[in-house]
């Protein structure tokens, strides 16, 4: 396949999401208490469950996100001080009790790590991590997945990194700066769409390397087009999720 045959595709692709025809209409982050976008409540609640959404159904996370919200006695995990002063075993037992971990140990630790980094790093504010990096793209990238690692466990993953990203833009009232270098979150929905539109080949699927190998390969041949990455990532998902139908 050409490039102007993938381009070709691509605008196919992207018409028939616009169109309604991949379906859609409901995401899994839609599953939402509805706070003001602006709020440092919805800022929190579309980032912790973010750190758990690897290697399971997103629609069911965020349907556990929401009820854990909802439900008096377990709402306490999205306020990261309350975290931070509960023990391990309550927060564990709050996380376990809709789903949102599934690996309970290990998830509830990963849970604590990012409330602590939020809590000492970002005085208790996630949102502060946009005023620090002047809600660069790259800023925050860099920011997330090189300075400080290790105190964002998951999320700062090739795949979750630029999915929080673009949830966030998504979802709240963040205009970041350098949107376009937002770039693909390549799960396993969107690895399998770009085999299927020739952008990545079967073994680089199968490879170790076949998230980075995937979004360089989208950076590159979108570069200068009308599209941004992230914006060919939601066609993408549904595309995969329907089946692959005719586009």
């Amino acid at each position: 396949m050409t490039k102007r045959d993938r381009l070709i595709m691509i605008e196919k692709l992207y018409n028939a999401y616009i169109n309604g025809k991949l379906g859609g209409e409901i995401m899994p982050e839609d599953e939402n208490p509805g706070f003001s976008k602006d709020s440092l409540e919805n800022y929190t609640y579309f980032t912790l469950p973010m750190a758990l959404n690897y290697q399971r159904n997103s629609y069911k996370l965020w349907e556990s996100a929401n009820l854990t919200y909802n439900d008096p006695e377990t709402r306490f995990v999205f306020d990261t001080k309350k975290v931070l002063s509960s023990s391990f075993e309550d927060v564990q037992k709050a996380l376990v009790k809709y789903r949102v971990a599934l690996q309970k140990d290990k998830q509830t630790q990963i849970w604590i790590t990012l409330c602590n980094t939020i809590e000492n790093l970002l005085s208790g504010d996630i949102r502060n991590i946009f005023k620090i990096c002047d809600n660069d793209v790259n800023k925050i990238r860099n920011f997330i997945q090189i300075e400080h690692k290790k105190e964002f466990p998951y999320l700062s993953g090739n795949k979750l990194c630029n999915y929080w990203m673009y949830v966030i833009y998504q979802y709240t009232d963040m205009d970041y700066l350098n949107k376009q270098d937002l770039t693909i979150a390549p799960d396993t929905h969107v690895l399998k769409s770009s085999v299927k539109l020739d952008i990545i080949t079967e073994s680089e699927y199968e490879s170790s390397n076949a998230q980075l190998i995937c979004i360089e390969n989208w950076n590159k041949l979108l570069k200068g087009t009308k599209f941004s990455p992230i914006d060919i990532h939601t066609p993408l998902w549904l595309w995969s999720r329907s089946g692959f139908i005719d586009i």
